[in-house]
């Protein structure tokens, strides 16, 4: 890969200025869940970002990084980086240790990320199921500036990095705040003393317990009306096609990216438009996902992978919240987890039984959970802000666009 770089600054192979230590996978019977022994980090750990909880009993020819190490994944998601792990690592990752003082560690964490390394390693990248990209670590080169440069983008990059990362303390806490209310608020309700036992569990006595059907209709994509290539246009043309792609995996409407059909095939099946107020579940993929259409979305229907709840009788955002609750996720669950292929059918969903507070209280409860959704997006989308920033600081400062004026030594 060509780039202009700073008459002061050197281009260097990573190979020359860093070593790095390939994992290991340990045999099949060494893993455990329960804690014994050493924690073992794949490269779906660091690639999302949270470890999923599976040590290894022994410890015989492992590779242990620790904290402050620099990992890349070779295999797998190629090119994720991270840091801030311990334990032993897969076969699928690197630590990446700079063998020269040349080089700073932190600023090293950061080129990594840099499309200068990103592209290399899309470009040597094989496989299909499972993708494979050592082979890019001979080619990898870094733009070098001088060490006090280094060191002064580093620091900048880490500033905004540390911010994003107390926006992300405040989604994680506002998130566990609203599944505790969501428990709280489904099941206890507002101010109530006196409950009684019902087939979904102990509810206020003033609550009633009814089946989905009952408040609102469920309707899908008839099977001879499904989709040809034919049906399908141009973006802006015709009408959006709603489907479980467009639920975000918390439960929120996503129009990023849409499918657009023709006219003639929105209007063939007027019983499934879509409009405000109205309630979209998947039926296949992930099972249960749902998501309210809180904003106008035009001309819009749905695919056969989802179902469509209208005409609701009851405080729409409360029936939102309640088919996104834990409670009616276990119930979906029990309902599918015999079935080969997992699919929610309609009836099924029809016959989901939900606890209905009196409209007044619906209305509250809806209302405090969507002050904290509204928290929730206005945190999420000030993290977007703050990856947009380092992304373009990234862009600027790792490849001497802009320098850094008398960094400190």
């Amino acid at each position: 890969m060509k780039f202009k770089i700073p008459e002061d600054w050197e281009i260097v192979k990573l190979n020359d200025v860093c070593e790095l230590i390939r994992g290991t996978e340990p045999g099949s019977k060494s893993y455990n869940t329960e804690g014994i022994g050493i924690r073992f980090i794949r490269v779906s750990d660091i690639s999302k970002q949270v470890l999923e909880g599976v040590f290894i009993n022994e410890a015989n020819n492992l590779v242990i990084c620790k904290k402050e190490d620099i990992l890349l994944a070779l295999d797998g998601v190629p090119g994720v980086v991270a840091k801030g792990f311990e334990g032993a690592i897969s076969s699928g990752i690197r630590i990446v240790k700079p063998k020269t003082n040349k080089i700073d560690k932190e600023f090293l964490f950061y080129i990594l990320q840099h499309k200068i390394v990103q592209k290399v390693i899309k470009n040597y990248t094989t496989g299909t199921t499972i993708k494979h990209a050592s082979r890019a670590v001979d080619f990898i080169v870094l733009p070098l500036p001088p060490l006090p440069e280094q060191k002064a983008i580093a620091e900048i990059l880490s500033t905004v990095d540390k911010t994003i990362q107390k926006v992300d303390e405040i989604i994680a806490k506002t998130e566990r705040l609203k599944k505790g209310l969501m428990q709280k608020l489904l099941t206890k309700g507002i101010g109530h003393k006196e409950f009684k036992d019902t087939e979904i569990g102990r509810i206020p006595k003033e609550w009633r317990v009814v089946r989905v059907e009952e408040v609102a209709e469920v309707k899908g994509r008839i099977g001879w009306r499904g989709y040809k290539k034919t049906d399908f246009v141009e973006p802006g043309i015709g009408a959006i096609s709603l489907g479980a792609d467009n639920i975000t995996e918390d439960n929120k409407l996503n129009l990023e990216e849409l499918t657009w059909i023709s006219l003639k095939k929105y209007e063939e099946s007027p019983e499934i438009h879509v409009k405000f107020g109205d309630i979209i579940m998947a039926q296949r993929g992930s099972l249960g996902k749902v998501a309210i259409i809180d904003k106008d979305v035009g001309k819009a229907t749905i695919n056969p992978n989802v179902v469509l709840i209208k005409n609701i009788e009851v405080n729409n955002f409360y029936l939102y919240y309640v088919l996104a609750s834990p409670f009616i996720k276990k119930c979906i669950l029990a309902i599918t987890s015999e079935t080969t292929v997992p699919l929610l059918t309609q009836q099924q969903i029809r016959s989901l039984k939900i606890p209905v507070p009196p409209i007044l209280e619906q209305q509250k409860i809806a209302g405090i959970l969507s002050t904290v959704d509204k928290k929730l997006e206005l945190e999420r989308k000030r993290k977007e802000k703050l990856e947009r920033i380092k992304k373009g600081l990234m862009d600027l400062l790792l490849t001497g666009k802009i320098r850094i004026k008398n960094p400190r030594d």
